[in-house]
């Protein structure tokens, strides 16, 4: 055992960043490419992706997915990069040449919506070497078909039912990866990651609810002055 504890280094002008719930810690991981990730951001804000010690960031938008928001998120970011390429009201051949550009501007994988038709995940299991992360929000979903499909990672969105899609999904198959919704205290990912939960997605307070904080602070100094 390592009897010396691990160095922390921090800038003066860092310091200000922000955190993921140190519970993340206690989930496996999924080691991709070398890279170990345990905490995924949820997050297209650049300025909070340079600013946040998450390993990884999951970069989905309610909006039709667009290559230079891919190229953008991935130019400005030290963390890899898993990338909505749709599957929901995108479709079809657009889809898979998101993933293929994704891809080539060196996103470490893709993310489809939970409505993805099967076929368009095993066609991209042959276009594409990075892995393949499809949504699941049910229980009803059939997992061992999406596995056979070529999902190679599950990323449970349930709300307040993840804790026991997860559960489900560890029935049907011990070894694939799971990339799940933590929920907001601690004790909410503890559940996670006891049901058998991988990786953990970690939603962060906005750029407003942070600047509202800071400004608070500032007119409290002021006020002292």
């Amino acid at each position: 055992m390592n009897q010396f504890e691990t160095p922390i280094i921090e800038g003066n002008l860092r310091r200000h960043m922000v955190n993921v719930p140190s519970v993340i810690e206690q989930v496996s991981g999924i080691r991709i490419f070398g890279k170990l990730i345990k905490s995924l951001v949820f997050t297209t804000d650049v300025a909070l992706i340079r600013n946040c010690n998450a390993n990884a960031v999951i970069a989905v938008y309610p909006f039709t997915p667009q290559p230079i928001i891919t190229h953008a998120l991935i130019s400005a970011s030290e963390m890899p990069i898993f990338c909505g390429i749709g599957g929901g009201t995108t479709t079809g051949k657009r889809v898979i040449e998101l993933a293929q550009d994704a891809e080539f501007q060196g996103a470490m994988g893709v993310v489809l919506n939970a409505p993805t038709e099967n076929n368009i995940i095993e066609i991209l299991r042959d276009k594409i070497d990075i892995p393949i992360v499809v949504t699941v929000v049910s229980d009803k979903t059939d997992i061992e078909k999406r596995i056979e499909s070529g999902a190679t990672i599950l990323n449970v969105s349930g709300s307040r039912d993840t804790v026991g899609i997860v559960k489900h999904i560890r029935r049907i198959n011990s070894k694939i990866p799971i990339i799940a919704t933590g929920g907001p205290t601690s004790g909410s990912i503890l559940r996670t990651i006891e049901a058998g939960a991988n990786a953990i997605t970690y939603t962060p307070p906005t750029s407003a609810e942070i600047f509202r904080g800071l400004m608070n602070k500032y007119r409290d100094a002021e006020n002292i002055i």
